[in-house]
């Protein structure tokens, strides 16, 4: 396997980081489209390069400060000889996401094989090769030991193969969104707009969201009026967050959500666009999943001071899930939109905010009636109303 199948990853300075490659790492599977694939299984073999700064490591001879390759050896085959998958794509991912729990590991490349594919002509090989890396994260969770040991196919993930019907088939694994939880769960919404008059709309897409059957509203952040982020030339927006508990599936608090959007005149015309109102389901307990339709967390939040400066004034001491994740209050502080972040009001549910706008941005405030962004940081009883 070459070293450098995509090129070198590199380090902040543009300097390319050290490797620790394993190549060759291969196991049974039973991942494919084919119901023969599922039962009969296959060998899988995976090589990975994880990208990092080994310097700390070697300067004090210490393995806590590097990866320890034996181990991810044992996690990458438990990988290929765990949950089946249709696509040898969705083992490269898990792979990837298992390499990238490591946080000393900046970046991983993967290039999964499949040299029995049910190909009809002469062949040797079938790869798939990814990169992923803090930026572009992968669309799947982490492997995770299981709860008890088992045998069998699949054991590598507690997994005693496909389940099937009577027909023989492969039965369609239920997806845990469209689940209830068996007790109220909570729930993390980010709401903007910068169309018609943001902050009425709001107020009332919060009393919305709170009649929801299912939803109960249990903070309401401070409002910013935020520098839009990507997308085309267009007006300020008015951000905030709600902390919400709920007893409803994730899916089915998304179509609530989208319902609520929808009644407030959202039209997805354009990415990134203007909007009369936007909600995003941010977060859903600790769930992880990427679909056609949710990905949990929300894939950017990480990435948004908009979404975790008003997140981490109601919840101090939270913590984003997932790769790329953790303490919001640490994330905002260096989110790359933090320097349009501007806090217009804690109360602003029952009282008008000076800077409401309708299709034009709002004038640069004056120094006594708004917080400069370098206040932003200071405890939400210490701002300016």
């Amino acid at each position: 396997m070459s070293t450098h199948p995509m090129g070198p990853a590199l380090d902040d300075a543009g300097h390319p980081l050290d490797q620790i490659v394993l190549a060759g790492i291969s196991a049974t599977g039973y991942h494919g489209v084919f119901e023969h694939e599922r039962r009969e299984g296959q060998v899988f073999s995976a090589d990975v390069v994880v990208h990092l700064d080994t310097r700390r490591a070697a300067a004090g001879d210490d393995l806590g400060r590097t990866v320890d390759y034996g181990v991810l050896a044992e996690k990458v085959a438990a990988v290929l000889a765990g949950d089946p998958a249709d696509l040898i794509e969705t083992v490269a991912e898990r792979i990837a996401a298992t390499a990238l729990a490591d946080q000393v590991v900046v970046a991983v490349d993967v290039a999964v094989h499949k040299p029995g594919a049910p190909v009809t002509v002469p062949f040797e090989d079938v790869v798939v090769r990814v990169r992923r890396d803090r930026q572009k994260l992968p669309a799947a969770a982490p492997w995770e030991a299981p709860p008890a040991a088992t045998t069998g196919p699949g054991a590598g993930q507690g997994s005693s193969g496909p389940q099937r019907v009577a027909d023989g088939s492969a039965a369609p694994e239920p997806d845990r969104l469209d689940e209830a939880p068996p007790v109220p769960v909570e729930a993390v919404l980010a709401l903007g707009s910068n169309i018609g008059a943001p902050q009425s709309t709001l107020r009332t897409a919060v009393d919305d969201l709170g009649a929801i059957d299912g939803v109960e509203v249990l903070a309401v952040s401070p409002l910013a009026r935020t520098a839009p982020v990507g997308g085309p030339e267009q007006p300020d927006f008015l951000n905030a967050v709600l902390l919400v508990r709920t007893s409803l599936a994730a899916r089915a608090l998304l179509r609530a959500v989208q319902g609520v959007e929808a009644r407030h005149g959202r039209e997805r015309r354009e990415h990134w666009g203007p909007r009369t109102l936007d909600i995003d389901l941010i977060t859903y307990d600790t769930t992880l999943a990427v679909t056609d339709d949710l990905e949990l967390p929300h894939p950017r939040a990480h990435q948004r001071a908009f979404v975790l400066q008003p997140w981490a004034q109601i919840a101090p001491d939270a913590v984003l899930p997932g790769l790329g994740g953790g303490p919001v209050a640490a994330l905002a502080a260096t989110a790359p939109d933090r320097g349009g972040i501007r806090w217009l009001a804690l109360d602003w549910m029952n009282a008008p905010v000076r800077h409401e706008t309708d299709v034009e941005p709002a004038p640069d405030p004056a120094p006594d009636s708004v917080p400069s962004p370098d206040r932003a940081a200071a405890p939400a009883g210490d701002r300016e109303r």
